[in-house]
């Protein structure tokens, strides 16, 4: 296809690299606007399978418009959410689809994400952004709330934004506010980023250790000690960056009335489909980070080896 977009701040083309939960909001939001200039950038099986099968979005069939990065290069906004752990596998992907012009959002949890993609891409035109929607992901069956009832995408402008990068952000401010997607600007995207990133460790990774739903932290008062233990460290590293992400007690807990007691996180959610997490996004980045600032880490440090054992025990490395 190979099509090369235009030249002023329209957005014309999306390409959506991941297909997985994230993905199948971004399509669900964008599909009404975008139609056939919005592509799920695939290649080998993985093209070949969503080809056939398709996506089942809130229980409702959808057949995406698969590219490979070479068809999809020049698209005007390159949307990464693919898991962590394929993030560099992926990074030949982004510098094919991706030319001078074209825009970058990464959605995945963590810190650095935006920092690997800038291996293979100007970091002037990478937009930083977070995503916070609840979603469950059983095979091509992705289920979330719609649009209006969860946070959505916010992003933000890098710390060192010139006027090309404002002027990417407003063509991206265009897109999202015309789309289904529920979408926000934020006056401070890093601290933003910060925030998710300790939320996302101290009620993700408490919840998979013990193998209860989100009611574990009010019902236990071990799990809450976790959760706000492993949150602090989080908060004191952010501190060494000069970034204050500090809250009060009473909020770290999960606290959302309209949260099940059952729900299960994204890390219980891998560990019980027996699929790799996400940890070495979540505890492995405390760890470096921490290593780099001198910060000590210790619940973090033990919740990373948790969870690798939990890996290794759903692989079958060990069963006695």
């Amino acid at each position: 296809m190979n099509i090369k977009n235009n030249k002023d701040n329209t957005i014309k083309t999306i390409a959506v690299l991941g297909a997985g939960a994230i993905g199948a909001y971004l399509l669900y939001g964008l599909n009404e606007q975008y139609k056939e200039n919005l592509w799920v950038i695939a290649e080998g099986e993985r093209a070949d399978r969503l080809r056939k099968e398709g996506l089942i979005i809130n229980e409702v069939p959808f057949a995406p418009h698969v590219l490979t990065p070479e068809e999809a290069q020049g698209a005007d906004l390159l949307i990464v959410c693919v898991k962590y752990g394929a993030l560099q596998g992926v990074l030949p992907m982004i510098r094919k689809a991706a030319d001078e012009h074209t825009t970058v959002i990464s959605l995945l949890n963590g810190v650095d994400s935006e920092d690997i993609i800038s291996e293979v891409i100007p970091r002037e035109q990478i937009l930083p952004a977070i995503i916070r929607i609840a979603s469950t992901h059983k095979g091509n069956h992705i289920t979330f709330p719609l649009p209006g009832e969860g946070m959505g995408i916010i992003y933000g402008l890098p710390e060192t934004a010139g006027e090309e990068s404002r002027r990417r952000l407003e063509a991206v401010k265009n897109c999202l506010e015309n789309s289904r997607l529920e979408s926000h600007v934020s006056s401070d995207i890093r601290r933003d980023i910060w925030l998710k990133f300790a939320l996302n460790i101290s009620q993700n990774i408490p919840q998979a250790i013990i193998g209860a739903g989100v009611g574990v932290y009010a019902q236990s008062e071990h799990a809450a000690f976790l959760c706000r233990a492993m949150r602090k460290e989080v908060e004191e590293l952010a501190d060494t960056y000069g970034i204050d992400i500090h809250i009060p007690d009473d909020r770290v807990l999960p606290h959302n009335a309209g949260t099940p007691k059952s729900a299960r996180y994204s890390t219980l959610q891998d560990l019980d489909a027996k699929r790799p997490t996400e940890i070495d996004m979540f505890c492995k980045t405390v760890m470096r980070l921490a290593a780099e600032k001198g910060v000590n880490v210790p619940y973090n440090t033990f919740a990373y080896h948790v969870i690798k054992a939990l890996e290794e025990k759903n692989e079958g490395k060990f069963q006695f």
